[in-house]
């Protein structure tokens, strides 16, 4: 499961200094595996606290040469990649001019990447290593041994035999994807406190579950992972939602709270927020596309990660424990006949391109989800955190 890891490839860990034991580990796993090489490359934010702090406008954005061959090597290698998450410290940018925190990014970097991953020219996994800071946002105390438990239950590592339940699970999620595709529905709908948003989907949409390289080796790009997603159509997001967790930005360390976004012909026209808000505004200017959505996906009550009861204050386990939608860069595998086409030709099949990518979790007991086909009455995809749609369909 994971990055599925094969004998003689290469593996490149992306990683922060606060991760090291998981990184000396993953190694060690590695090598024991049969790697090729193993490349190691930590990003640490008090580096990037002095860049945001005395960098230039064009430092903010600049990918340097050296890290771009880095890319380009993996990806002619057929590389396996896997990157750590878990926030040591993710107030650490709060006090930061919030523009230059949501323009500080790589996006040539950026966009070689997310063209490798819809080319399918590497094998690529994220997963999350507990630590102090991350426990005390969580717990309010470092209780590391609390959050390693709580994590455990989210990836199934409490289960006997963690890899079978893993097959088990993927199977599960496999099998809604497969009966959306068969609805075709031509947009989903979100109702409930603050939420009436109608995202429009592409003829074509497909919800894929497990991911594959060019060369045929399959992968679960996230651990944890709960949902079932697909690519809308950018242009057709109408409506209002308000996210039912707070958002912990990406590479950021800055949290987001009481977000709420309103869309109109496809593009988010009014940001609100008690924090953050100034962040995400920086983000959506990023480029024609950030504004737009990129992903939509589906999660219920018998998600893992939500099981625990916990909010994370990580992407990677908040998307993974309800409903979530994404404004920025789509994902074309979800599009039938996007693979390989120019970024121009997948604009116009509906899939949005963007160096952003930013999940806002939108989902809860209190939010319905309903399919509403091109004609006839919406059919009901989730009620109360249940997932109901395989029940109506085969009764």
């Amino acid at each position: 499961m994971g990055v599925n890891l094969q004998p003689g490839q290469p593996l490149a860990i992306a990683s922060s200094p606060d991760h090291e034991a998981l990184v000396r580990a993953l190694t060690a796993e590695a090598w024991a595996a049969g790697a090729d090489e193993v490349d190691v490359l930590y990003s640490d934010q008090h580096v990037r606290r002095e860049l945001i702090l005395h960098g230039s406008e064009e430092a903010l954005t600049r990918t340097p040469a050296w890290l771009l061959r880095r890319a380009e090597e993996l990806v002619e290698r057929r590389s396996a990649v896997i990157s750590t998450t878990g926030d040591a410290e993710p107030h650490l940018l709060a006090d930061l001019d919030p523009g230059r925190v949501g323009r500080t990014r790589m996006p040539e970097l950026t966009e070689f990447w997310w063209e490798a991953i819809d080319g399918g020219q590497v094998s690529w996994c994220v997963f999350g290593f507990p630590n102090e800071g991350w426990a005390r946002t969580v717990f309010g105390e470092p209780d590391v041994e609390r959050l390693w438990a709580a994590v455990a239950t989210a990836v199934r590592l409490d289960e006997p035999d963690p890899v079978a339940a893993w097959r088990e699970h993927v199977a599960k999620l496999r099998a809604r994807g497969e009966e959306l595709a068969r609805c075709r529905f031509d947009a989903l709908r979100f109702r409930g406190p603050g939420t009436d948003l109608t995202v429009g989907l592409n003829p074509g949409s497909l919800w894929p579950v497990e991911a594959r390289t060019a060369w045929g080796v399959p992968f679960v790009p996230n651990i944890p992972t709960e949902e079932v997603f697909t690519t809308p159509d950018w242009r057709r997001a109408e409506g209002i939602v308000r996210a039912t967790r707070p958002l912990a930005l990406p590479g950021r360390s800055v949290i987001v709270s009481d977000l709420e976004l309103r869309f109109e012909q496809g593009r988010i026209v009014e940001v609100s927020a008690s924090s953050g808000e100034e962040v995400v505004r920086a983000q959506l200017a990023n480029d024609d596309g950030a504004a737009c959505l990129g992903e939509v996906a589906l999660v219920d009550g018998t998600s893992a990660v939500g099981r625990t009861g916990l909010t994370f204050f990580n992407s990677l386990f908040d998307e993974n424990a309800t409903c979530h939608i994404a404004y920025g860069r789509a994902y074309a595998e979800a599009v039938e006949g996007a693979v390989g086409m120019s970024p121009e030709g997948q604009r116009r099949l509906g899939v949005n391109q963007s160096t952003v990518h930013t999940d806002v979790m939108v989902g809860g007991p209190e939010v319905e989800v309903d399919g509403l086909p091109g004609a006839g009455a919406a059919v009901p995809i989730l009620r109360e955190d249940v997932w109901v749609l395989e029940a109506l369909a085969t009764g």
